[in-house]
């Protein structure tokens, strides 16, 4: 057996012992385990994949960085002189999800045409925009709903909320452009990401029941087989896009 399949077979042990765990309501071991998952992918990464760019590479690395701060801090007894490594867990750890996320925007978007999305997609755009809004209201009352958040921690979840919608609405439009299996890979994979983060502020502010940290674990991790199985393919219809852009702005000039 090859290095990579010890990789995935131990990304597969820790998923399984993970929803063993959190089935059993030990949240604590299941956290640990859950937090290990996306440090062994970005291994197997860095390890194996030759592919590799610059701003995947940067999305991957600070997405685990913060789940090893959150598993470390979760390793520290709660305490009056230990609140600040919460704090800071919570701070730190979420402005590194959002800058992984900016990454992965940037990912997408270094590639596109802008002036061909902007005039061939404008109504897509109008209506991603309004959802995204609504839906950005309505994860800020389900955080906050009496209002009670420090300015700082509402901002920092607005921010969040707001990158994380923006991922998708431009992963979706990198699909309508490119109408291909890499960037389906991308969109499917950003989708489940998304839908994580959703049951995850249900389980966070709602109730913490086992079977929404399970979905929402499991939603991450097949996000991240879409993720790194779209970084082997290539944008086969780039080329032809940006052709057909370029020779209808010369007509229209005409």
């Amino acid at each position: 057996m090859n290095k990579s399949k010890v990789l995935a077979s131990l990304v597969i042990i820790i998923y399984a012992l993970f929803t063993i765990f959190g089935f059993m309501g030990d949240q604590v071991v299941a956290f640990t385990l859950d937090a290990l998952i996306l440090p062994v992918i970005a291994i197997a990464y860095f390890v194996f994949y030759k592919n590799k760019t610059r701003y995947f590479s940067l999305f991957l690395i600070f997405y685990a960085l913060s789940d090893l701060m959150g598993l470390i801090t979760n390793l520290i007894p709660y305490s009056e002189s230990s609140s600040l490594f919460f704090k800071i867990d919570y701070y730190v750890g979420n402005i590194m999800y959002v800058l992984s996320y900016v990454f992965l925007i940037i990912e997408i978007c270094k590639s596109l045409n802008f002036l061909h999305v902007l005039k061939n997609y404008t109504i897509h755009i109008i209506v991603l925009t309004m959802l995204n809004v609504y839906l950005v209201y309505v994860l800020q009352v389900i955080v906050d709903p009496e209002k009670e958040l420090l300015k700082v921690d509402f901002y920092l979840e607005l921010i969040y909320n707001i990158i994380m919608l923006l991922l998708l609405s431009v992963s979706l439009l990198n699909y309508f452009y490119r109408d291909n299996k890499k960037a389906l890979y991308m969109f499917l994979g950003t989708l489940c990401l998304v839908f994580s983060e959703v049951i995850d502020v249900a389980y966070i502010y709602i109730t913490q029941r086992s079977l929404l940290n399970f979905i929402a674990t499991t939603l991450v991790l097949i996000a991240f087989y879409f993720l790194c199985k779209q970084i082997s393919l290539s944008n086969d219809k780039e080329e032809e896009l940006d052709d057909i852009y370029i020779e209808s702005s010369k007509s229209s000039k005409l």
